[in-house]
């Protein structure tokens, strides 16, 4: 059975039906903060679909996102602040006023000389005069690595970096003693100024050595629940339970975790 084709159009009057009279007293409810944290879930649900291969899953994640942009665009447009057609007015301008080796007389060869020129065009279009105005440009909103690794860039750009990452790896043993001296302190101002310091100073380093710092850390995480995992395995193969357990006894069920998945890996 062929399966029925939907438009844009169709996404939009239902949303207009969901939030109508007689509509979704939960839509009809929901205003731009209510929701504001759906936007982020759905985007990162989306990256996971990807991740995995799986394009149906894809495809219906793209979906939850777009239906995001419809739904505020709906709720703009019931307090007369804009609608669907403004925010395509919007991205169409942009893309087209930042390809200027696209649409109008600059050239770019390459991918980091298209990307450099939508940069300058950025700059130009925002009025931003300054490395730092381009810095505080930044959105705060970002996840922290993310926006530290986004402002160095800035800085690389007018020269202000190492010249290798012997400098920042040198940076990052001077941070972890300044994080050991505040610990020792007991002063918490101080343990938090340098714990992030030591980060700031992590980010720069995987600049250096082209690793995506959030991802990096993403992918820690996940290995850390793997390894955990087994642990928790081997623990209740042998009839014991974690919490009972000393840390001397679950860094042995750690250490037997380590192997056990290095075997795996190579086997």
């Amino acid at each position: 059975m062929e399966k029925k084709m939907y438009t844009i159009d169709d996404l939009v009057h239902i949303m207009e039906r969901l939030r109508g009279e007689g509509g979704c007293p939960w839509d009809a409810e929901q205003t731009h903060d209510s929701i504001k944290a759906s936007m982020i879930e759905e985007s990162y649900e989306a990256i996971d679909a990807l991740e995995k291969g799986d394009d149906a899953m894809f495809a219906n994640e793209l979906g939850d996102l777009l239906l995001q942009v419809v739904f505020h665009a709906q709720i703009a447009k019931e307090r007369g602040a804009f609608d669907l057609s403004d925010i395509l007015y919007e991205i169409c301008e942009k893309l087209i006023s930042r390809h200027t080796h696209v649409f109008g007389n600059d050239a770019a060869h390459d991918g980091a000389s298209a990307l450099e020129t939508w940069e300058q065009n950025k700059l130009k279009e925002k009025g931003l005069k300054s490395t730092t105005e381009s810095m505080r440009d930044v959105i705060s909103a970002l996840p922290a690595l993310t926006r530290a690794a986004k402002v160095q860039k800035k800085a690389k750009n007018v020269g202000f970096d190492w010249p290798d990452v012997s400098g920042a790896l040198e940076k990052l043993h001077e941070e972890t003693r300044e994080l050991e001296e505040a610990i020792a302190s007991g002063k918490q101002e101080s343990i938090d100024e340098e714990l992030g310091d030591l980060l700031f100073t992590a980010v720069n380093i995987s600049r250096f050595v082209h690793t995506d710092a959030e991802e990096a850390l993403r992918h820690a995480t996940d290995k850390f629940i793997d390894r955990f995992a087994v642990l928790e395995h081997i623990a209740q193969e042998n009839g014991e339970n974690l919490c009972n357990l000393t840390l001397e006894s679950l860094e042995t069920l750690w250490q037997k975790a380590k192997i056990e998945k290095k075997v795996k890996k190579f086997s």
